[in-house]
C-alpha cells in the first residue's frame, strides 16, 4: 500500500454556536490541512498522485473557498452583517469546528477523484481534528 500526504496552510476565522467557551466569539486561526491519499498501485510515472495535482485542485479550492474567510454556521446571525460589508464568508450547514472543516475538505478532495483516506485539520500547533470514512 502506498500513502502520500500534502500539507496545505491557510488562514480562516470562525466562531461556534451553542458553545460556552472562548470559541463562541469571532476569532481566527492559522490552520493547516493535511491530506492523506492511499492506493495499491502507482501510475506509469511511479506515483500514487502527483503532488502538483493536489496543489492545483485541493489547495486552489481551499485558497478560493476557505482562506481568509469567516467560516460560519448557516444560522449564525453575523452572516447578514458580513454580507452587507462584502466580507468573504463561507457558510456551512453545521458548526464550523475543526472536525467539520476537516470533513468538508475530505469530501471535496474525494469529489475530485483523489484516493483520499484521511484529512486532518490543525487548528493550532497543538490541536487537530481528523476525518475519514
Amino acid at each position: 500500500m502506498f500513502r502520500v500526504a500534502q500539507e496545505i496552510e491557510f488562514c480562516y476565522g470562525h466562531r461556534l454556536l451553542n458553545y460556552e467557551g472562548k470559541c463562541r466569539f469571532l476569532h481566527g486561526h492559522n490552520g493547516k490541512a493535511v491530506i492523506h491519499l492511499e492506493g495499491e498501485h502507482l501510475d506509469e510515472r511511479g506515483m500514487l498522485v502527483d503532488f502538483s495535482d493536489i496543489k492545483k485542485t485541493v489547495a486552489n479550492w481551499i485558497d478560493a473557498e476557505l482562506d481568509h474567510r469567516m467560516i460560519l454556521h448557516e444560522k449564525d446571525p453575523c452572516i447578514d452583517f458580513f454580507q452587507q460589508q462584502r466580507e468573504p464568508i463561507c457558510v456551512i450547514p453545521e458548526n464550523p469546528t475543526a472536525e467539520n472543516i476537516a470533513k468538508m475538505i475530505y469530501r471535496y478532495t474525494k469529489s475530485q477523484d483523489f484516493p483520499v483516506v484521511q484529512v486532518s485539520l490543525w487548528e493550532t500547533f497543538k490541536s487537530y481534528a481528523t476525518y475519514s470514512e
